[in-house]
């Protein structure tokens, strides 16, 4: 497909139109065919959606605005040698345009998005989008097990969020809502991402997580701290109006901890949460569009954190040592003074944390500070295990229920398979994430069996597999029946 040069006198004035022609030189008519394709930047790649109406060249080569501005900014910069520039150019009389315009025009064929997604309009935001507190938590509870503290807080939290969102768009009354940024501290696998990630998906909110460990200060390898923020837009779908209603996560928060006794500037820890004041606070951010990275040929919009809530996690592995010392400290001297070992049996003892310990782990207190809900997230025992595995909506054993089912076999579990399997992720120390890898092992080779015989009706995992003292209990489909009849 290419473009065929014709004429048009009007008011004796050769007008040249070039024309959209096929492969055999016929002019196309079909104005569907053209409208299923977007036109895409021959320069910076991007498409028509993004960048807004482009110039056409002949040779069906397309350029938007943004990269013609640039080359004539070069050009008119007065920086370029335009003698050595043609001197060292290839002979473009033997470059053959018109054998490139069939492969140009296939590159810049690019769908368009549907119609219905570019004609939705985004409604106002009110609070009837959010729902109040306890139908959050009774959302979250068909979700997460336990944790009730933290899905109060989590809930009255981001209730209270969106609030201030509304009072700050409908007018001041002289009466400002401070920003409610949180800190949830909790062991691994306790479900701190999970129970963010949910609470995302009920709002239908847009949800950007991010890792701290990658981020740096300005200037040195790795991730900007304005990262966060670009990929909550893309998050969006580069709508900044809904990105500026979004959630982000930092997770491992903890490993940006101030480093103790180091000469040496602290790029990643120390630098990374003066840095991210601002994020916090709220504040006008620039950010690439379409791209983690800024560069000459990524086009930069302006995203307002202001009512970005901000959620940051971390498990702070050593900060239980921190709270002994404080506590200890605390104890009297005598006959009857609490012993050292006191709090070593404590399963809670995050509970008693204060922003005094968090400022002697490590972290700066102008960055506590922008962070005033601070809660905690408790470890989880056998019993919290055993509910895991079975009771939630997306429950790890509905989903390999539901994957034997296309099998049309039935899977069950012992009450004993349970606590089997909750004891041997208590063993790794890991929550919750433990359950599944334990799952995978001793599925494996039921799942890779049962395909072959056909026969098979039922397979019941017992403790005895689980502990491997015994295998699982195989029912064929007629045995099934035959057990039904003895009983009656």
């Amino acid at each position: 497909m290419g473009y065929r040069k014709g004429t048009d006198m009007t008011d004796d004035k050769n007008i040249i139109d070039f024309k959209e022609v096929d492969t055999e030189g016929k002019e196309i008519l079909d104005d569907e065919n053209k409208d299923e394709f977007e036109k895409v930047c021959f320069l910076c790649r991007r498409p028509e959606s993004k960048t807004g109406p482009m110039i056409t060249l002949p040779q069906n080569i397309h350029i938007c605005t943004d990269c013609m501005q640039k080359s004539f900014d070069t050009m008119n910069s007065g920086t370029i040698n335009y003698g050595d520039m043609f001197q060292n150019m290839p002979n473009i009389s033997m470059i053959d345009l018109s054998s490139m315009s069939n492969k140009i025009s296939e590159r810049n064929r690019v769908k368009k998005k549907k119609q219905k997604q570019e004609e939705k309009k985004q409604t106002a935001f009110s609070m009837k989008d959010v729902p109040p507190p306890h139908k959050i938590k009774a959302q979250l509870d068909e979700y997460v097990i336990g944790q009730e503290h933290a899905k109060k807080v989590i809930s009255v939290g981001v209730y209270n969020h969106y609030k201030r969102v509304l009072s700050a768009e409908n007018g001041n009354d002289g009466v400002e809502i401070s920003k409610s940024n949180m800190l949830m501290i909790g062991p691994t696998g306790s479900g701190k991402t999970y129970l963010v990630q949910t609470l995302a998906r009920l709002l239908d909110v847009p949800l950007a997580i991010t890792d701290a460990t990658s981020l740096t200060e300005a200037g040195y390898i790795g991730d900007d701290i304005e990262s966060v923020v670009s990929k909550l837009l893309a998050a969006a779908d580069n709508d900044v109006e809904r990105a500026e209603h979004g959630i982000i996560f930092i997770d491992e928060i903890d490993k940006i901890a101030k480093k103790k006794n180091s000469n040496q500037r602290d790029v990643s820890g120390e630098a990374v949460q003066q840095g991210m004041l601002k994020l916090l606070e709220g504040s006008d951010v620039e950010v690439p569009v379409g791209a983690n990275s800024k560069n000459a040929m990524v086009p930069l919009t302006t995203v307002n954190t202001n009512n970005i809530l901000f959620i940051c996690g971390g498990a702070f592995p050593d900060l239980t040592e921190v709270i002994k010392e404080r506590l200890n400290k605390q104890a009297s001297i005598g006959f009857k003074a609490d012993l050292k070992d006191k709090y070593d049996e404590d399963k809670n003892i995050l509970d008693k944390v204060t922003v005094e310990d968090l400022r002697k782990f490590g972290m700066v207190p102008e960055f506590l500070g922008r962070l005033p809900i601070v809660f905690t997230l408790q470890g989880l025992d056998k019993d919290m295990l055993v509910k895991i595995l079975k009771e939630p909506k997306n429950a790890i054993l509905k989903q390999y229920k539901k994957l034997l089912e296309m099998d049309e076999v039935k899977l069950s579990f012992d009450a004993d398979a349970l606590e089997a399997i909750a004891e041997k992720a208590l063993e790794k120390d890991t929550g919750a994430r433990a359950l599944r890898a334990i799952l995978e092992e001793y599925m494996l080779d039921i799942m890779y069996e049962i395909p072959k015989d056909d026969s098979i009706g039922e397979v019941v995992i017992t403790g005895d597999y689980i502990r491997h003292t015994g295998g699982p209990r195989i029912l064929l489909r007629g045995q099934e029946m035959l057990e039904l009849e003895q009983k009656y």
